[in-house]
């Protein structure tokens, strides 16, 4: 279980990257091996507001994500990758998500699901 759970993760972080490329997104935990293998933190940069990516992400894509908790609220979303998850689920996540990126015009690197992909392949 717990090596499904990295494997997601490593897919879930090459996606964030990916999105990385268009500035605006970033890992949170930026040093890899400090990164979590249950969720996964992605910061936004000055203007986006986290919490309406989420509201997008869930009403009109039907994927629900997490905010942040404490003094990462309205500085952070979350991507779970534990639990009852599999491959398929990760990837209709992240296309959800990329899609609320760009229903929101919020600049990100394109192909996020494809370096997911290319991640998941590869393990």
């Amino acid at each position: 279980m717990h090596a499904r759970h990295a494997r997601l993760a490593r897919a879930v972080h090459a996606a964030v990257e990916r999105w990385g490329e268009g500035g605006a997104l970033r890992l949170f935990t930026r040093v890899p091996d400090a990164r979590s293998v249950s969720v996964t933190a992605i910061e936004v940069g000055d203007g986006i507001d986290p919490e309406e990516v989420r509201a997008i992400a869930r009403e009109r894509f039907h994927v629900s994500i997490a905010g942040g908790l404490g003094p990462l609220h309205g500085r952070v979303f979350r991507i779970g990758h534990l639990g009852d998850m599999n491959e398929a689920m990760i990837l209709g996540a992240l296309g959800g998500v990329e899609a609320a990126l760009g229903a929101m015009g919020i600049a990100h690197g394109r192909g996020a699901v494809d370096a997911a992909i290319a991640t998941l392949a590869a393990a």
